[in-house]
């Protein structure tokens, strides 16, 4: 059970990093780019922890704990105006480059 649930952490990480690079593409901001650089960092530090939770359930959740805080991007430019969840989810952006 342990492991299903530090895959589906580090699925959600990688998710959210690859917005962040398509949003960066698109608008240019640094914020974005920030973003996927340290969505990068706690895919890979989420990845550990999925490896060692078969090992040792406590020390590989706490590493994926540790990479989903890492994950955290803070504030962002305004880069949907009318998108709805679907195109937000997917970072569909209404700004180009």
């Amino acid at each position: 059970m342990y492991v299903y649930i530090a895959i589906a952490a580090y699925f959600v990480v990688l998710f959210l990093t690859l917005r962040d690079i398509r949003i960066y593409r698109r608008t240019s901001f640094e914020s974005y780019r920030k973003g996927a650089m340290k969505g990068i960092a706690a895919s890979t530090i989420v990845l550990i922890g999925a490896v060692i939770t078969p090992l040792n359930p406590n020390i590989g959740l706490l590493l994926v704990l540790i990479g989903m805080f890492l994950n955290k991007k803070g504030t962002r430019e305004k880069v949907f105006n009318d998108a709805n969840a679907t195109e937000r989810m997917l970072g569909k952006t209404d700004l180009q480059q």
